[in-house]
């Protein structure tokens, strides 16, 4: 049952409904069901009279980044900020003993938990792609004043009302307005990271020996297509970034030379060979495409090296503030959840204002040492899932990898460990 639960949870994770316990508050109905899967899991080990919760350096960095990030309290101004984001961080964080505990015990709940998740990622696309195109057919206006309705159930009433006060979902490129894909979530940047984060992990199951459909090839490219469609810069990047990681691991694990194959070698592998050369042609076309045919994503992403463009002077200016705000708390920071009363005293909850950087945003809140934690646990995760993939030759470890390089270069733009939607995919990344 627990197992199931954590199948259709991953399923659901794009597309989760918000609860309205009262007026004014909107809670993810996933902290909800993290909560019933933890208390679950617990009840099923007090049952079995054993809890596995797998002890290494990863789970002992996340005690220690957990434990900074309380400690920091007493260094805050506004306790109720900090409360409020401590509460989100343990509503979120079980998840990880629970998928650690499950993944140690029960082989082949790996390859069917991603399963899983890259159908929920692809199918989210697709209402990203059909929401794009809307704009075509029924004008910007009426598309964009649609999605602000349907909206609502997913977000929340309050939370819609922030987002949409503070609106990023239109992008002007080259005098054009277009409206970017979101599908249910907040902004562009948090799909982008999920999409991007799922990206690889797609191919690896397209790849993986023991897949027997191509329709995770189809999911790969619509996955790809439909994060260019967010036009988020930071997001092109992370994707290239973990793309080319995954080219470099899996050729050099393949040893690979089309040249030097012989015939009887090609046809005793062919469905591998097939494989292979239909998503190394795919991919080598998308990017030829992409770099040579002039289109709206090309001009959005050469734009992220024009530091005199608007958005690139702002987000400077943020880290520019971030870093002098560190300088003078180094060690234990402003406390959680206070970055944005430091800046602005005057500002409200949901106000979005952050360092654009998600280490910034950790060490600016609570201390450097906590950065490098958080950084620390990413690197061991992709170098553990490395020597699995070179050990074992299972593409799903390249994958897992490769997502959390594009989660940790995105991370430098954006900061999405706070995200309802993220946190729980990083989760379940580290945790296996």
């Amino acid at each position: 049952m627990l197992k199931n639960l954590l199948f259709l949870f991953f399923l659901y994770l794009p597309f989760q409904i918000a609860l309205n316990p009262m007026e004014g508050i909107d809670l993810a109905s996933i902290r909800v069901i993290i909560t019933i899967i933890f208390l679950l899991w617990i009840l099923q080990g007090l049952k079995n009279k054993k809890i596995i919760i797998p002890f290494n350096l990863v789970t002992a960095l996340i005690f220690s980044f957990l434990f900074l990030d309380i400690f920091s309290l007493f260094f805050a101004t506004n306790i109720e900020w900090g409360i409020r984001k401590l509460l989100f961080i343990f509503s979120i964080f079980p998840l990880y003993f629970v998928i650690a505990s499950l993944s140690s015990q029960r082989k082949g709940f790996l390859f069917t938990i991603l399963k899983f998740l890259v159908w929920g990622a692809g199918i989210s696309a697709l209402i990203g792609f059909f929401q794009f195109i809307s704009q075509f057919f029924f004008g910007i206006t009426k598309t964009y004043s649609l999605w602000t309705k349907i909206i609502v159930p997913f977000l929340g009433k309050s939370f819609s009302e922030a987002v949409l006060n503070n609106s990023s979902w239109l992008v002007n490129i080259a005098g054009h307005t277009f409206l970017r894909a979101t599908a249910f979530f907040p902004d562009p940047h948090m799909f982008s990271f999920y999409l991007g984060i799922t990206a690889p992990l797609a191919l690896s199951l397209h790849l993986f020996k023991h897949s027997t459909s191509n329709y995770f090839g189809f999911l790969f490219l619509i996955i790809v297509l439909v994060d260019f469609l967010t036009f988020s810069r930071g997001g092109y990047l992370g994707l290239l970034f973990g793309l080319s990681f995954f080219a470099f691991f899996y050729l050099k694990q393949k040893n690979y030379s089309f040249f030097q194959q012989s015939i009887k070698q090609s046809f005793a592998h062919k469905n591998i060979i097939n494989k292979t050369f239909l998503s190394s042609g795919l991919i080598s076309i998308l990017i030829f495409l992409f770099f040579i045919i002039p289109n709206p994503a090309t001009q959005r992403l050469f734009s992220s090296f024009n530091l005199s463009e608007g958005s690139n002077i702002g987000r400077l200016e943020m880290w520019r503030q971030s870093l002098n705000i560190i300088k003078k708390n180094p060690v234990l920071g402003v406390g959680l959840g206070n970055y944005a009363s430091t800046i602005k005293p005057s500002a409200i909850y949901r106000e979005p204002i952050y360092s654009h950087n998600t280490y910034l945003d950790i060490a600016v809140e609570t201390g450097i040492l906590n950065a490098f934690i958080w950084i620390a646990i990413l690197i061991l995760s992709i170098n553990n899932f490395i020597r699995r993939f070179i050990k074992t030759k299972n593409l799903i470890y390249l994958g897992l990898a490769s997502g959390l390089v594009v989660f940790t270069i995105h991370s430098i733009f954006d900061t999405a460990i706070f995200s309802v939607h993220i946190l729980p995919l990083i989760m379940l990344i580290i945790a296996v």
